[in-house]
């Protein structure tokens, strides 16, 4: 992928996608900590339908820190994998309280100590909360779409993030991941792509060798 057909790519998704937004439901970083930890596995709806009840309860980290998981669970059950979720979410906001004074991290090496963070949600932090250039989020829509393209030959999240860094403009990657989830569910949907409905169908190198192949 060169850097003139990504800008392109970059600004036709702009256009496409006006507002690109997480799909989680959250006023601060610790209700997006939280929210992104139970939408593994889980849809973002399910998790929108659960968080409310759940932050009325336990409004702030501290409230967070002193519950009793058993409680936690009750509340997000239907989530699904409740038991690691419930455990993940009360020993991150103990660390939180006690290693960083009460603070969601905004870097990604603390963010990586907290229980059940890996690299995709401290990058969604990083980006919708903190706004830092260059977080670049890799879900599946973004693995199966940038594959697609042709960004990338590889369904590795630690290696496709340093490629879609090195070519983003950091100040646009992180919308950029937002939109391929957009793209994803709206068009590139993973059992069949909707070539024929696509903005990127001319700069889409899975496109490009569909028409190869049926002109043999």
């Amino acid at each position: 992928m060169d850097r003139a057909t990504s800008d392109e790519i970059v600004a036709r998704l702009e256009k496409e996608y006006p507002l690109a937004a997480c799909t989680l439901d959250y006023d601060d970083a610790y209700h997006l900590l939280v929210s992104v930890r139970l939408a593994a596995q889980c849809t973002d709806a399910r998790v929108n339908e659960v968080t409310p009840a759940l932050f009325a309860r336990f409004p702030t980290v501290k409230d967070m820190a002193q519950a009793d998981v058993a409680e936690v669970e009750q509340y997000i059950r239907s989530c699904g994998f409740y038991h690691g979720k419930a455990r993940d979410i009360v020993n991150a906001a103990v660390m939180i309280e006690t290693r960083f004074s009460g603070r969601v991290p905004d870097n990604m090496d603390d963010l990586l100590k907290l229980p059940g963070v890996g690299r995709k949600s401290a990058n969604l932090i990083l980006g919708d909360v903190y706004n830092a250039p260059g977080a670049v989020v890799v879900d599946t829509h973004c693995i199966r779409i940038t594959n697609l393209l042709g960004y990338v030959d590889t369904k590795d999240p630690a290696k496709i993030e340093p490629i879609l860094r090195a070519i983003l403009p950091p100040d646009k990657s992180s919308d950029f991941c937002h939109r391929m989830v957009l793209h994803g569910r709206a068009v590139c949907v993973a059992r069949r792509p909707q070539c024929e409905k696509c903005v990127l169908a001319d700069l889409c190198r899975h496109y490009s060798t569909q028409n190869e192949e049926e002109t043999v």
